[in-house]
């Protein structure tokens, strides 16, 4: 799927993951038994402090959300959506199966990028099948900087538009009793680009960028232990995936894209909790630009140091000081590489951060924060959900 359109539905998804409060195996080692659904939700646990568990527990219909956008790449905003629960045929709760969600909404920014999107999440077969369907049509500002050491002179990139109108549908499946889970999903786009100075063009890039339709299949196998599906404590998660486009799909053009990321969560103690990512991402010729591999780190705007390959390493440490606040500290490094020809090919760049976290729904072992994170570019602030590589 072509990067504008990944980019505009994270924040989709990000509401739809809102909603999926049992997400996936090992979402509340705390569980404890339902509200009624005719029961009052309350938003006081036991322990006097703001909880939203109960509410969760008791949302029947519908859901409606406002998260906050804060990626540097796009400026501050938001998305809304109303999402809808379906927990009929998703199993009893002690099954802990993620229920059937709708989400309907749209976003915009301070840039001026803005678009209109819906999905829907499918459980199928006792939670062991997992379906995917979503459509968004989506105008999004960026500014493009160049790929590698290949940089735009100034602080400023060359501002463009993507228009991306299209959508995905994908499932995947769990393999016996095992914690690997393995799918495709099927991604077409129409794309156009539309430059702020038509007349300059963009270093680098051919005009065959600028109005393509992309179509492409992506197989995919996802090995996951983790323990909880928004901030996890201990467990693995691999997932590799390989989007492959082409003319028989119904793309423009033949290319193909490979990511694997890792990520490991372990406690070093009763308080203190690890957590490391690492991503490495390589992209054939004939690549879109927009679709290049890019470093994608907290203290980096989105894009802003792409190449032919990309890889980045982050870690995180998390210090409860309270049953209901924590402190984390953060750093990452990574690279984005262009092409082989040029004299300053790469591009290398380190990050750092800090931040606090609030455990919003206890029983689910839920925290929401904020983080503070210092780069190569301006300081940004980004208010994260569960945990900062929350996977939908």
């Amino acid at each position: 799927m072509a990067a504008a359109l990944r980019a505009f539905l994270f924040a989709g998804c990000m509401a739809i993951a809102a909603a999926v409060h049992a997400a996936d195996e090992g979402a509340a080692k705390e569980a404890q038994a339902p509200v009624a659904p005719d029961a009052k939700p309350s938003l006081i646990d036991t322990d006097g402090w703001l909880d939203m568990s109960k509410f969760l527990d008791t949302a029947y219909g519908f859901v409606p959300l406002i998260v906050p956008i804060t990626e540097p790449a796009v400026g501050y905003g938001a998305a809304g959506a109303l999402v809808f629960i379906d927990r009929e045929g998703a199993g009893q709760w002690g099954e802990r199966s993620r229920p059937n969600i709708a989400a309907v909404g749209g976003l915009a920014t301070e840039n001026g990028t803005s678009g209109l999107f819906a999905g829907h999440l499918g459980t199928w077969q006792g939670g062991r099948l997992r379906t995917l369907a979503a459509v968004a049509d989506a105008d999004v500002n960026l500014e493009f900087f160049g790929l590698g050491g290949d940089r735009n002179p100034g602080d400023g990139g060359l501002g463009y538009t993507i228009g991306a109108r299209g959508g995905v549908v994908g499932g995947t499946y769990r393999l016996g009793d095992t914690p690997f889970w393995v799918g495709a999903r099927y991604a077409l786009v129409q794309t156009r680009i539309t430059l702020d100075a038509p007349g300059a063009g963009l270093p680098g890039v051919t005009a065959s960028d600028y109005d393509l339709r992309l179509a492409a299949l992506t197989p995919q196998i996802t090995f996951d232990t983790r323990d909880n599906f928004f901030t996890p404590t201990h467990g693995w998660y691999v997932d590799l995936s390989v989007p492959v486009a082409r003319e028989a799909l119904g793309s423009d053009r033949d290319f193909e894209k490979v990511t694997l990321t890792a990520m490991h969560f372990r406690p070093l103690g009763e308080s203190l909790f690890l957590g490391a990512r690492g991503t490495g991402k390589a992209s054939s010729s004939g690549t879109p630009f927009f679709m290049r591999p890019y470093v994608a780190l907290r203290g980096v705007a989105a894009l802003r140091y792409q190449g032919e390959q990309a890889a980045e390493l982050e870690a995180e440490l998390r210090w409860q000081v309270h049953p209901r606040f924590g402190v984390v500290a953060f750093g990452g490094a990574g690279t984005a590489r262009g092409d082989a020809a040029q004299v300053d090919r790469d591009k290398n760049v380190t990050t750092a951060g800090a931040g606090f976290r609030y455990l919003i729904a206890r029983t689910y072992g839920l925290h929401m924060g904020v983080d503070v994170a210092v780069g190569p570019d301006d300081p940004a602030i980004y208010i994260v959900f569960g945990n900062a590589w929350l996977r939908p």
